[in-house]
């Protein structure tokens, strides 16, 4: 529990725990998404996309999750940076705190760690009830923006799921395509002239043979982008298919992006 009046060097070691926890959890969470990825792969790798679809929402959830954990380390840190404001013997903090204090204290309860919960009981212990109150409820809008869109419980968009499996895909070199970019190949087709089902053929949807393992961390440009030792036209034409590949995965990489932000 917190003390009964505000503590000036227990505030200052709160803090600093805080940060520190808030980094082993986000340690914690990246080697399980790590390893809910490969699992997604083989899943795809498998022909199991509705599994794969299933799992993958975990994963978006878990990477908003990490976010939120993100912004609230660098509020704790802010706190410690302009530790001199905050320690300042007034009602309502400083407007070059006020942010961190009203994010640190509407959403603390929504994550696991421990000690920031205490410095969450520290916080509404100084500034007061009613200033607590209106942190919870984010009155006038004063818990930042990107904190109250990571606390937003929704199912991710079917594009947002698509990329992230086409990323997953792409990332452990499995082939697959999404269900749209197949619908959108096969009617291009049709206005091109070749049969649709020649079409659906030719699309990459799973890999041929299914592989025993893949690997537990993606494979470097180095391992599978040097063209194998053959005639000079041969090996041009394979520099020209990698050009292309990382300028389409560019294009999603920037894609993948403007959803996360959505």
């Amino acid at each position: 529990m917190p003390p009964s009046t505000w503590n000036t060097a227990k505030a200052k070691v709160q803090l600093r725990l805080s940060v520190q926890r808030l980094r082993i959890a986000q340690q914690k969470k990246e080697a399980h998404a790590k390893g809910s990825r490969r699992d997604i792969a083989l899943l795809l790798e498998k022909g199991k996309t509705e599994s794969a679809r299933v799992k993958v929402e975990a994963v978006i959830n878990e990477d908003v999750n990490l976010e939120l954990y993100e912004l609230l380390e660098l509020y704790c840190e802010l706190l410690i940076a302009r530790f001199g404001l905050l320690d300042q013997n007034t009602r309502d903090p400083d407007p070059g705190i006020s942010e961190g204090v009203c994010s640190i204290i509407h959403a603390a309860p929504r994550t696991e760690v421990k000690e920031l919960l205490v410095l969450r009981d520290m916080l509404m212990h100084k500034y007061g009830r009613d200033f607590s109150a209106a942190a919870m409820e984010n009155r006038s809008g004063c818990v930042s923006e990107r904190i109250m869109r990571k606390l937003v419980i929704e199912t991710p968009s079917e594009e947002l799921v698509d990329a992230y499996l086409g990323e997953i895909a792409k990332a452990y070199g499995v082939k697959w395509a999404s269900a749209s970019s197949i619908t959108a190949a096969a009617q291009g087709s049709v206005v091109d002239g070749p049969s649709g089902s020649d079409t659906l053929e030719s699309l990459p949807l799973y890999s041929r043979e299914i592989s025993d393992k893949l690997p537990d961390i993606p494979p470097t440009e180095d391992e599978t982008g040097k063209p194998k030792a053959s005639a000079g036209g041969k090996s041009h034409q394979m520099e020209h298919s990698k050009e292309e590949t990382e300028d389409e995965f560019a294009v999603l990489a920037r894609r993948f992006e403007e959803l996360k932000k959505r």
